[in-house]
């Protein structure tokens, strides 16, 4: 695993290349759902199996209305009601909340209809015909609903014996499939992985630092393989994407793979340091997950909480 987040670079011819070798457009009927399609019933059941010892981790944040370098836009949280707007007997208590969630500060999913390449989303919709101001019209997160199946949690720090990887730190394929020998789990069709950084302890100990910047992540160049498994959800500690970019003039080209290419939603910001605890504890990395976003006609996305059963 290199710690030069500049090696290997990937040039916007050789990105393109490999934006047409994962492309999933026309595999499914309900195209909006993208690689949700693969996960059935038995997916679902052979998940439920895994649920053994009856723990319930779960992988969000906390609502984050503090601004720091890693959080621009604060979500937002009042009192609307202490008990003195409505006629007495009950009182209640009432709050509003508000956030601009695609960010780093967030856990959230984002739905097919956040990304685009070359104005395009995913199935070839150009994005200026099908999201506007009221919202998506292809690929909003109404469309995804819940999902329920087998989630694998790729703990690259305890794999490395560290206590995190270091801002700028790309996972490449070989990393990943190494972590799959070492851990003893296997990424499969219709599976959800998590890749954990450690991004949350290392914040914990050193404190926050701007994550657009630098921040661990998978190279491009492991999302061939994922590609090939079949997973229907990827997601992680970080947004999945190592910074600084190492393709030219593409900010997040994990982004564009997973969503735009592979029609894969992705899970930003997990807080994974508990699972991480409780998989070391149970001596196995995988699990049941649930990921339930609110129902937005017409969004990008949603703020959620996944919930890792063992």
């Amino acid at each position: 695993m290199s710690t030069d987040p500049g090696v290997p670079r990937v040039s916007r011819q050789e990105f393109d290349a490999l934006f047409a070798s994962v492309r999933s457009w026309g595999r499914w009927a309900q195209a909006d759902r993208g690689a949700w399609n693969r996960v059935t019933p038995d997916h679902v059941r052979r998940a439920a199996a895994l649920v053994r010892e009856g723990t319930a981790v779960p992988l969000g944040l906390p609502w984050n209305t503090r601004s720091g370098p890693d959080n621009s836009r604060p979500a937002l949280h009042y009192m609307s009601d202490l008990g003195d707007v409505e006629v007495p007997e009950p009182t209640v208590h009432k709050d509003f909340l508000g956030v601009d969630y695609h960010g780093k500060a967030v856990s959230h999913l984002d739905a097919l209809s956040h990304v685009a390449y070359r104005g395009r989303l995913y199935e070839g919709h150009v994005a200026r015909d099908v999201v506007g101001a009221a919202g998506a019209r292809f690929g909003s997160v109404e469309a995804l609903g819940p999902l329920v199946t087998k989630g694998v949690l790729l703990d690259l720090p305890a794999v490395l014996g560290v206590d995190w990887l270091e801002p700028g730190q790309p996972v490449h394929a070989g990393d990943v499939a190494a972590a799959e020998q070492a851990l003893g789990v296997t990424l499969d069709d219709g599976c959800a992985v998590l890749v954990r950084s450690g991004r949350f302890r290392r914040r914990r100990e050193l404190g926050p630092w701007d994550v657009d910047a630098a921040s661990a992540g998978l190279h491009v160049d492991a999302l061939p393989m994922l590609a090939e498994r079949g997973v229907s959800l990827l997601g992680a500690d970080g947004d999945s994407d190592v910074r600084p970019s190492p393709v030219e003039g593409v900010h997040s080209p994990v982004h564009v793979l997973a969503v735009a290419a592979m029609g894969v939603p992705l899970l930003d910001n997990l807080d994974l340091e508990a699972l991480s605890t409780a998989c070391a504890g149970a001596g196995r990395y995988e699990f049941m997950i649930v990921v339930a976003p609110l129902n937005v006609p017409g969004g990008t996305g949603s703020p959620v909480n996944p919930v890792a059963l063992l």
